[in-house]
């Protein structure tokens, strides 16, 4: 049942039913995944209680910076984008996938797949699931891993009212409201008389859940103001992409030298194929103990920013220098993802320019093919 957008069904959470909540999702049985602050980050993390979410902190970004600060208010998702997305939890970064022994006896692992509550899921970080979901869930040959792990999950978004000094998905039409797929959806608005929650309600398992939560309907008013915060914030994004069609920008600007002046930046690290909320890629390898009596193959995200990502067999790797890795990075981003999967595969969360070590700003670089392309 898909209520998604109903104001009908809208309600109003207090703090103690926002911890409430939290309470219900444990009692059944979700390992609930939510924002606390560690190492001096905003970092997901599975939460005990309520208490464990960033109450009253905020974060600062820009290009190749990122410091959390302290906020004036007890909002708890008064912040943009962390080092880390929801992928983690659904593709995770290293996994087993079989182990064998000399005497031939060998099983592919069978895990337990966790049930997981996503709490605090931003519009653009819903969109990557849902990207995930193209790529992963929906191909020919699913990931059974990620399927099992997807459809399970349960869903709390919460649409953003304050975004980030590196955020521009409204320019790529991933927020900052978020989008179909949520079990819940929270707007968080902070007043005189403290912090509640607009909540909606997107999946009848999102209606039983609520249902076990103090809370009441909104009113008119409350629902209208909710509503406009949202919709300012969308006037207030830190960074834009160029107005135009961005697969054929790139397409034209395939010999453009500034291939060449980003790879002088660029260290070709791959903390930003690392931090994307999308980037899907793996590699595999084969250990074995010191004896060669037991040996394992385990699957690891890989970057396409490796030298050896393109090795072909005695031919060595295809993409040798940092440019023409960059431009296949951002190409296949903007542009050749639409061609495999239909849709985009940058949501706008501004990740990849905040990890980045020497603040190279995907905006920016756009921009500025955009300036360059155009007439005169």
């Amino acid at each position: 049942m898909t209520r998604h957008g109903e104001d009908s069904d809208a309600a109003l959470l207090d703090t103690a039913g926002l911890r409430r909540l939290v309470e219900v999702l444990i009692r059944r049985d979700y390992r609930v995944i939510g924002p606390t602050l560690r190492d001096n980050a905003i970092v997901l993390a599975e939460l005990e209680s309520a208490d464990d979410l960033p109450r009253g902190w905020g974060v600062d970004v820009a290009p190749g910076h990122y410091r959390v600060r302290r906020r004036g208010d007890d909002a708890l998702f008064g912040h943009s984008a962390g080092p880390q997305s929801w992928k983690q939890f659904l593709h995770p970064p290293r996994q087993r996938l079989w182990a064998g022994t000399r005497d031939g006896f060998g099983a592919i692992d069978s895990e337990d797949v966790p049930r997981y509550a996503f709490l605090g899921v931003r519009g653009c970080d819903l969109a990557a699931i849902a990207t995930l979901d193209r790529v992963l869930g929906g191909a020919a040959y699913a990931d059974s891993s990620f399927v099992g792990r997807r459809r399970q999950a349960f869903v709390v978004a919460v649409n953003c009212t304050e975004p980030g000094g590196l955020c521009f998905c409204a320019s790529m039409g991933t927020g900052p409201a978020v989008g179909p797929g949520y079990d819940l959806a929270l707007t968080e608005r902070v007043g005189a008389d403290g912090v509640t929650y607009l909540v909606d309600v997107g999946s009848q398992d999102g209606a039983d859940v609520l249902a076990a939560v103090p809370h009441r309907p909104a009113g008119g008013d409350e629902i209208d103001c909710a509503r406009a915060d949202v919709e300012a914030a969308s006037h207030r994004m830190g960074r834009q992409m160029p107005d135009t069609d961005l697969r054929e920008l790139l397409v034209r600007s395939r010999e453009s030298p500034q291939w060449e002046e980003v790879a002088s930046r660029c260290l070709t690290c791959g903390n930003c194929t690392m931090v994307c909320p999308t980037c899907y890629c793996t590699s595999t390898e084969d250990v074995t103990d010191l004896t060669g009596e037991h040996a394992e193959r385990w699957q690891h995200w890989a970057s396409c920013y490796e030298f050896d990502f393109t090795y072909v067999h005695g031919g060595g790797s295809v993409r040798r220098s940092g440019a023409s890795r960059y431009r296949h990075w951002l190409t296949h981003k903007l542009g050749t993802w639409h061609d495999q999967f239909d849709m985009s595969g940058c949501v706008g969360c501004g990740r990849c320019i905040a990890w980045c070590p020497t603040g190279i700003d995907i905006t920016e670089e756009m921009n500025k093919m955009d300036r360059d392309d155009r007439p005169g």
